[in-house]
């Protein structure tokens, strides 16, 4: 078996491995670990309020990154996440695997 026929095999399984994982996480129901009453709160003026008292706008624009970035890892976003990853590396390994000289 020779190098590249090896890659095309590894791309194909992480192509398979990389999508069936991303299928499994987009059909999995969430779990809602968090309170309603904790998310209310933080989503609340008096909570803004109080950011912006203690560390002023960039204390809030940092708040909401932290949550828009937080919410990444979680339900149907990390789905998304973990197949585009899937596809890369799969693509990177077809180009190498491509241009490898023959044996």
């Amino acid at each position: 078996m020779t190098t590249s026929t090896r890659l095309y095999l590894i791309t194909a399984i992480i192509l398979l491995v990389g999508m069936g994982g991303a299928v499994l996480i987009y059909l999995t129901p969430e779990n809602a670990s968090d309170s309603v009453l904790i998310r209310q709160f933080e989503q609340s003026k008096q909570y803004r309020h109080d950011l912006e008292v203690i560390g002023g706008k960039g204390n809030v624009l940092a708040d909401e990154f932290c949550r828009w970035f937080e919410g990444l890892w979680h339900g149907r976003s990390l789905a998304l996440i973990v197949a585009c990853i899937s596809i890369l590396i799969a693509c990177g390994l077809f180009f190498v695997a491509y241009h490898l000289p023959s044996e």
